[in-house]
């Protein structure tokens, strides 16, 4: 049990595999009345047993394989409820047709009998230590990499959530500030490896200049908050969190030409405000290149990632007016309450690769997913990873000014690894690797071609 609210029950047989014997169970989370009160969730998860002792636990998935999401898992005799009943492994000839598939039979909302499948090397490269870690990001030794500096007022509380781009061999990470008085704005650091840092500025690049950032209610939050970086022709744009401390957060962008930031002149466009007034709508971030003629934006409206399209880069005469859903919560799953964009999405082969974050109803630990969206039309999703891909597991991530927080806001591709920088919980930055075609992998391996 991960919770001593928890519940497991046996479900199928096990099965025995060259690895062990695989036993599907049902694990209910928070089956008993918690001081928290958080929901019942019955899911499915997997464990492999020791050939040679059964007793001995070799791994086990790190959250549901399955838990209620569609209809009839949702409304029935027992709403809310599946639970297996019975596993097999189907033989799938030649590695073409992606190895063999381990098929889950399982009753739903204690009404109708059902069955899902996944791949049984992929499963279990997930469950066992040794093997999982290809499918993992890699944090650097050097976490985390930028703290605070007591010496520095507008630095001394946090440095986290950062935007990272990479020029001229060079990534340039900007970074958010936070000083004990509770203002945000923008610092900057640069690296040549990705890991170590070469330099390191001692006053901000950025910081609040308009009344909506401004605060208004002393000691509270406000400022330039979490920044996204786009390269688009010879300018640099940065949309960030301006917040004022009293109304919704919203969304200003500002650019500078990429001539000026290489020389560190940080001669930044007026900002100005893109999302509606009145609304929480944040986690923003520009498109590359034109997708239709047009740009496109991602953006975070209440609980969901939206896009827009706008025909040009005028925001005197172009705002976000409209939300495209992308993608949103999940029921009964670790992005169940909230998602938002991490950092803006890479152009690859097979689509464009988005990383965003989500939160659970059940704990509110900020996680990491990954989707795949159409090359020509990104409001299309083509594949969107069951399980996260990174969580807060180290000291720094657990706990801070936010405890159990994980928040990219950076991502660059450098020599076939993605790296991506990220805030520890809301108080320092880190770094991981991952291999972009690890990733990739994952997500197209159900696309049809």
């Amino acid at each position: 049990k991960k919770s001593p609210y928890d519940h497991i029950e046996v479900g199928a047989p096990p099965i025995k595999t060259k690895t062990g014997y695989l036993l599907v169970y049902s694990h209910i989370q928070n089956y008993f009345p918690s001081p928290l009160n958080l929901d019942r969730i019955f899911g499915i998860e997997a464990v492999i047993l020791d050939l040679n002792n059964p007793l001995k636990v070799l791994g086990r998935t790190r959250g549901p394989l399955l838990a209620p999401r569609e209809a009839y898992e949702l409304l029935g005799y027992v709403p809310n409820v599946i639970f297996p009943t019975g596993a097999i492994i189907k033989k799938t000839a030649g590695q073409l047709a992606g190895g063999d598939k381990l098929f889950i039979y399982y009753g739903a909302a204690d009404m109708t009998g059902c069955v899902a499948s996944v791949n049984l090397n992929d499963l279990i490269g997930t469950m066992l230590k040794k093997e999982s870690s290809w499918w993992c990001f890699k944090r650097s030794y050097k976490n985390p990499i930028i703290t605070p500096n007591k010496k520095h007022f507008w630095e001394s509380k946090a440095t986290f959530n950062p935007a990272a781009i990479r020029i001229r061999n060079t990534t340039h990470i900007l970074y958010r500030a936070f000083s004990d008085d509770n203002i945000s704005c923008i610092g900057y650091a640069s690296t040549k490896d990705g890991i170590n840092i070469d330099e390191r500025l001692p006053e901000p690049i950025y910081f609040p200049r308009e009344d909506f950032e401004s605060k208004k209610i002393t000691g509270g939050n406000s400022g330039c908050e979490d920044p996204r970086l786009t390269k688009i022709g010879k300018n640099i744009y940065m949309c960030y969190t301006a917040f004022d401390g009293i109304g919704p957060p919203r969304v200003a962008i500002t650019s500078i030409k990429e001539g000026d930031f290489l020389k560190k002149k940080w001669k930044w466009t007026k900002p100005i405000l893109i999302t509606p007034a009145g609304l929480d709508d944040k986690d923003t971030c520009i498109f590359p290149e034109k997708i239709k003629g047009q740009y496109f934006f991602l953006h975070r409206v209440g609980n969901e990632i939206c896009g827009d399209y706008l025909k040009s880069l005028n925001f005197e005469i172009n705002t976000l007016k409209r939300c495209i859903r992308i993608i949103g919560p999940r029921i009964n799953s670790w992005d169940s309450l909230k998602v938002g964009i991490s950092a803006p999405p890479l152009k690859t082969k097979n689509g464009w690769l988005l990383l965003y974050h989500g939160v659970s109803k059940s704990h509110n630990t900020y996680r990491i997913g990954a989707v795949l969206l159409d090359l020509n039309d990104p409001a299309i999703v083509l594949s969107r990873t069951t399980d996260h891909i990174f969580e807060p597991e180290e000291p720094y991530e657990k706990a801070g000014i936010v405890n159990n927080v994980v928040f990219p806001c950076g991502m660059i591709l450098q020599d076939g690894l993605l790296y991506i920088y990220y805030g520890g919980a809301d108080t320092v930055i880190g770094v991981a690797t991952i291999k972009l075609d690890v990733v990739l992998k994952a997500l197209t391996r159900n696309i049809k071609k």
